[in-house]
């Protein structure tokens, strides 16, 4: 059946069902490659959130954001990744063409672009964007992801990325990973463009040659050469440019391009202020490294899983010229972007995920016995919430095996049930669930006595 048919059909059975009173089956699961955030699950991400944002905090960050919804025309690249064909992209009800953004760099070059004679250099920005490309789905890659973004612009030199690679180290000690479970391979496309002026090829080639050799760790060598032999490179210039691309050591480096390389020097600076920062340990001198994106200028880098299960982790490098794709005057930058799915994944494999559970942060849970002491419930609870402590009315009335068991569930520590006894005196018996011991507390006092507690 042709795919007309299959929707004729399926038209005409929705129809029948609903002439006939059924109700059609609703789709529980969320589209493919998307996730639904249940509150464990919502718990497990604000985790991961705050640590991000306490990284960019200490290391001088301000966050900023940018809407969802974008114009197609700021991710459409005449060179580099092909991020079209993977765009969740319409037309909106005025004609516009627009986009579920898939990346944030091109939205904050955007916004620099727009106030770009007010704002003070350098800028050191951040932000956790959700991000959408329609892809096909593996561990760690989804369809769509939350990507901390951290950014500077305004410096020229490694500095930038010295600093960058430093609050990315902070952030994967501070989760408790270290420099045997993750490394960072580092290049610059410098070292490319001198090897290929070297071999005669034209600029204009470099950004899809970029692309093809940023396949090598993805694809067989033998199909990555012919790919490159196929672009207008001779089988021996593509042979030994993906032999130079095999240099481990400044040592061997320096012998391919000569001591006086520029590209050999701004990678030996970088690797000496990652020395004097103190996480030289988790860089890798990797010069196959080049990023798919067309926009990148300069340095690169890419975590990585060290015991190779998983794809990359973070990644980013310097894209000097940016702006001047949007017709704007250029501006010195370098930013990286990290996902959120792969780095649950390392974690879990690393046996370091966070107890969560224990982030639910319910104080006391006020219970009334019965719909008589409903408002002398709602008015203690409203008495402790005003002293600051976090508070959980129950609602209805449960019986007390109920009313434990819930709060075992929301974590709370302490208990206070008010029947119309408690509610007569003024006196509450306030239960710890720790070791059972009860106290009695003034109702009055109760606020106060709990915000001690904290």
């Amino acid at each position: 059946m042709c795919a007309s048919g299959r929707v004729s059909a399926a038209v005409t059975q929705s129809h029948k069902a609903a002439q006939a009173g059924q109700k059609e089956s609703l789709e529980l699961n969320p589209p493919r490659g998307t996730r639904d955030f249940y509150p464990e699950e919502m718990r497990l991400r604000s985790w991961l959130f705050e640590a991000w944002r306490e990284s960019a905090g200490l290391h001088g960050f301000e966050e900023y954001d940018a809407p969802v919804l974008e114009s197609v025309e700021l991710y459409e690249r005449k060179a580099g990744e092909d991020v079209s064909v993977q765009l969740y992209n319409f037309e909106d009800k005025g004609g516009r063409r627009v986009t579920l953004r898939p990346e944030m760099t091109p939205s904050l070059a955007r916004m620099v672009l727009g106030r770009r004679n007010a704002l003070a250099t350098p800028l050191k920005w951040f932000s956790i964007p959700q991000c959408w490309r329609y892809e096909r789905t593996t561990r760690g890659r989804r369809r769509e992801h939350y990507q901390w973004n951290m950014d500077i612009w305004g410096v020229e030199d490694t500095r930038a990325e010295a600093e960058l690679l430093a609050a990315a180290v902070g952030f994967m000690k501070s989760v408790g990973l270290t420099s045997q479970d993750v490394g960072i391979k580092v290049s610059t496309r410098k070292v490319l463009s001198e090897l290929l002026s070297r071999l005669g090829v034209p600029d204009e080639k470099f950004a899809a040659t970029c692309v093809l050799v940023d396949k090598l760790d993805k694809l067989p060598q033998e199909e990555v050469t012919k790919a490159l032999v196929d672009s207008g490179l001779s089988e021996t210039g593509a042979t030994d440019l993906i032999n130079a691309l095999g240099c481990q050591d400044f040592a061997s480096l320096a012998q391919t391009l000569g001591s006086d390389s520029p590209a050999l020097a701004e990678l030996q600076s970088l690797f000496a202020l990652a020395e004097a920062y103190g996480y030289s340990d988790w860089l890798v001198l990797d010069i196959s490294v080049v990023r798919g994106l067309a926009y990148y200028t300069g340095t690169v880098f890419e975590g990585f899983d060290r015991s190779g299960e998983l794809r990359a982790i973070f990644g980013g490098g310097r894209y000097d010229k940016l702006l001047s794709t949007f017709g704007g005057e250029d501006m010195p930058a370098a930013g990286f972007g990290f996902g959120d799915a792969v780095i649950v994944e390392l974690l879990k494999a690393k046996n370091l995920m966070p107890d969560v559970a224990s982030q639910v942060k319910t104080q006391i849970v006020v219970a009334p016995l019965g719909g008589e002491q409903a408002g002398a419930a709602a008015a203690l609870a409203s008495a402790l919430r005003n002293n600051g402590v976090k508070t959980d009315l129950v609602l209805e009335e449960k019986k007390m095996k109920w009313i434990f068991k819930h709060c075992e569930r929301v974590g709370a520590p302490y208990v206070v049930v008010l029947g119309s006894k408690e509610v007569e005196s003024g006196i509450a018996r306030v239960k710890c669930l720790a070791d059972g011991e009860q106290v009695e507390v003034e109702l009055n006092d109760l606020p106060a006595w709990m915000a001690k507690k904290e």
